[in-house]
């Protein structure tokens, strides 16, 4: 990847229980999949997807991260009440990568790179012949109902306070 560009754009984000939001007046044009090992741990899934965002352009809107550092190098981000990966911050740099996820419209950042390749699971060529299913009323229709009565997921925008 060659020297990252700074793209202003507001963007924001955070955890899923909305205890941790931040917001970016700028990110980089970094957005990549890493699927070596130690993200993998850390995502809890087969890879995780990053983009960077320059530390003088981000800003903790509500709460703070707590921190595990998974090498001498590199400190994670997540959010202390449920559990959602937030950051990976690597020693000495100017930026962190927040967790695409994270952000309240990922699909905006798609990402340009793979790394940690050696570590895809074999089988990710087959997914496209996987029969898909959505998550909707007619494909879920006997949770989604309970599913709605007691969601706890932040929307994907800032609020004033949460829970509201």
């Amino acid at each position: 990847m060659n020297k990252p560009e700074r793209i202003d754009v507001t963007a924001s984000g955070g955890c899923q229980c909305g205890a941790v939001r931040y917001r970016a007046s700028a990110m980089l044009d970094t957005s990549h999949i890493c699927h070596c090992r130690m993200c993998q741990k850390a995502a809890g899934n087969f890879f995780i997807a990053l983009i960077g965002i320059p530390k003088d352009a981000l800003i903790w809107t509500r709460g703070t991260p707590a921190t595990f550092r998974s090498s001498e190098h590199v400190e994670r981000g997540f959010c202390r009440a449920c559990g959602t990966p937030l950051y990976y911050d690597y020693a000495g740099s100017r930026h962190l990568s927040v967790t695409t996820g994270s952000l309240d419209n990922p699909g905006a950042f798609p990402p340009r790179v793979q790394f940690g390749t050696e570590g895809r699971m074999p089988w990710f060529d087959a997914l496209p012949a996987l029969t898909e299913e959505g998550t909707t009323e007619e494909t879920m229709s006997d949770l989604v109902d309970a599913i709605r009565a007691t969601n706890h997921q932040h929307p994907d925008h800032d609020t004033e306070s949460w829970p509201e």
